[in-house]
């Protein structure tokens, strides 16, 4: 016999399907809402990382900041103290400088000029004088040239001139300071040239070697057929007398 089924079983299995479809919903919410929040932590922790060294930096950065200050400052106070060497060495070594200038502006001078005013500018000293002619301004000039302290002469002004009897010529002329003590530099870059040694002995030619080991050999060679042993005997050393020493 036959059975037929009058139930709703489709309508049955359609819920069926919603109520698995509804569950697999909520636990694909739920895996989604799971990654999300790993992916939240995570990130929030490369994020919390990365304040870190930041923070790390910022300290670091304020440290080589203030270092930084200190190394100007420092910086600041050795050009402060260079400056202040320079100026100790320049004055150490133009001491005397003064001195020679004014011996040799009194060497120099030739007769029928004078001086009336004398103007130091830095490097540039400025004289005024009077002269009996023209010729005797030109002296003076070479004069300055040559006494090695006083460079580049320059005439600025030279007229004839009423105020004193016999030096009827007025002049102006300006010279550059030098000192001749002071190291050279002629290649122009900027370090003192080398001062060549004083006296230096030439050092001994391959010949001269040979030869004095030949005489030395002969020497020792006649010794030992003498019997004798070999002695070197020191050149004896002639002492020149000494300049002004009675004979």
């Amino acid at each position: 016999m036959a059975r037929i089924n009058l139930l709703p079983w489709r309508a049955e299995r359609r819920k069926q399907r919603q109520k698995e479809f509804g569950a697999m919903l909520g636990l694909a919410a739920l895996a989604g809402l799971l990654l999300w929040f790993l992916f939240n932590m995570y990130y929030n922790a490369q994020i919390d990382g990365q304040k870190e060294r930041n923070r790390f930096l910022e300290q670091e950065i304020a440290e080589v900041d203030k270092k930084i200050v200190e190394i100007e400052a420092l910086d600041r106070q050795r050009a402060r103290l260079l400056a202040r060497k320079d100026v100790i060495e320049q004055l150490q070594a133009n001491r005397s400088q003064m001195v020679h200038l004014f011996d040799s502006l009194v060497r120099t001078i030739p007769d029928g000029v004078i001086l009336t005013g004398i103007k130091q500018e830095g490097e540039k000293l400025t004289l005024e004088g009077r002269s009996q002619s023209n010729s005797r301004v030109s002296t003076y000039m070479r004069n300055l040239e040559g006494s090695g302290w006083m460079t580049k002469p320059d005439l600025s002004i030279i007229e004839a001139r009423d105020g004193v009897a016999g030096l009827p010529y007025a002049f102006t002329l300006s010279v550059q300071l030098a000192n001749p003590n002071a190291p050279r530099d002629e290649d122009g870059d900027g370090v003192p040239d080398p001062v060549p040694p004083v006296n230096a002995e030439p050092a001994a030619t391959p010949e001269a070697a040979a030869a004095a080991d030949a005489a030395a050999a002969a020497e020792a060679a006649a010794a030992a057929a003498a019997g004798s042993p070999a002695i070197a005997d020191e050149p004896a050393v002639e002492t020149a007398p000494a300049e002004g020493a009675t004979q």
